[in-house]
């Protein structure tokens, strides 16, 4: 059973979520966000320093986290897109050899 600490860090989470979702459609903000989370990985400035044992590496976890979610989505969409595609091409080529 969930504690409700959890039930409403849960929550944030997923309002958070959804909200950037919402934010970051266009591809070219997507590869923004993309960029910006590997600098900021690979930057010497956080949030929260990361001596700090478990608070100074949740910061990085949750870019982490988005930078993995972006880049899933990238592919994912690049592979529907790419799938359209070929699926289009084959229809056209059954359709000419129907009427061809």
């Amino acid at each position: 059973m969930k504690t409700p600490k959890v039930n409403v860090m849960q929550h944030l989470v997923e309002l958070f979520y959804n909200w950037y979702s919402k934010q970051v459609r266009h591809p070219k903000y997507r590869w923004l966000v993309v960029i910006g989370t590997l600098l900021y990985l690979f930057s010497p400035i956080d949030l929260s320093a990361d001596f700090l044992p478990i608070i100074g590496w949740i910061d990085d976890g949750i870019v982490l986290t988005l930078l993995t979610t972006e880049l899933s989505r990238l592919l994912i969409e690049q592979r529907q897109d790419q799938q359209t595609v070929e699926h289009n091409q084959d229809v056209k080529t059954v359709e000419a050899e129907v009427v061809g």
